[in-house]
């Protein structure tokens, strides 16, 4: 699965996680008639969407994912792709913390709110990671794609020759003056 695929599905992911999360908060609240959860919910939801906004708000790939694409080892070669399979294989821990936060909802109604707004600030913190990771793969004519490893070990790169992205020299943003001939 290619990196660059692989974070917006996260992101997607998670933005849903939140999303389901909030629904059984609130169904959870309305079931035990506490009427204080759902504002202190929203007020924390509110909360964590500005300190994912403010976690997202660079261009730039964030220092763990430029360390993780100069690791990438080169290949010639595209590595096997599942996507499904490699989601499950790295998304494990956001579908256990989902189903566990979602399963407590009629029971303890606060803690699907709190994991509702960790899921908000994870989508919001890395909605912009793709693109940087795109720009890097344009400016240096790569593709980087997940590598299977263990779930329980740490995510791996492959790099595989792409194509070079000549934007810069199209658009006339070379730097260099364009020769115009005059008509004889």
């Amino acid at each position: 699965m290619r990196f660059t695929d692989f974070l917006r599905t996260t992101v997607l992911i998670s933005a849903g996680a939140a999303s389901a999360l909030a629904a059984v908060t609130v169904a959870g609240a309305a079931d035990t008639g506490d009427s204080l959860i759902v504002p202190v919910s929203a007020a924390w939801w509110v909360a964590a969407a500005l300190i994912g906004i403010w976690f997202g708000r660079r261009a730039e790939a964030s220092p763990p994912i430029a360390s993780l694409l100069v690791s990438a080892r080169m290949e010639t070669t595209l590595p096997e792709v599942s996507p499904s399979r490699t989601v499950l294989n790295r998304l494990w821990p956001l579908l256990v913390s989902t189903v566990g936060a979602g399963a407590l909802a009629f029971v303890l109604p606060q803690v699907p709110a709190v994991a509702t707004g960790f899921a908000i600030i994870w989508s919001l913190a890395w909605r912009r990671q793709a693109s940087a990771v795109t720009a890097i793969e344009e400016r240096d004519g790569a593709r980087f794609y997940i590598q299977r490893t263990s779930p329980f070990k740490p995510i791996r790169l492959v790099r595989t020759p792409g194509f070079r992205s000549n934007l810069f020299e199209l658009n006339g943003s070379s730097g260099r003056a364009p020769h115009v001939r005059p008509r004889a």
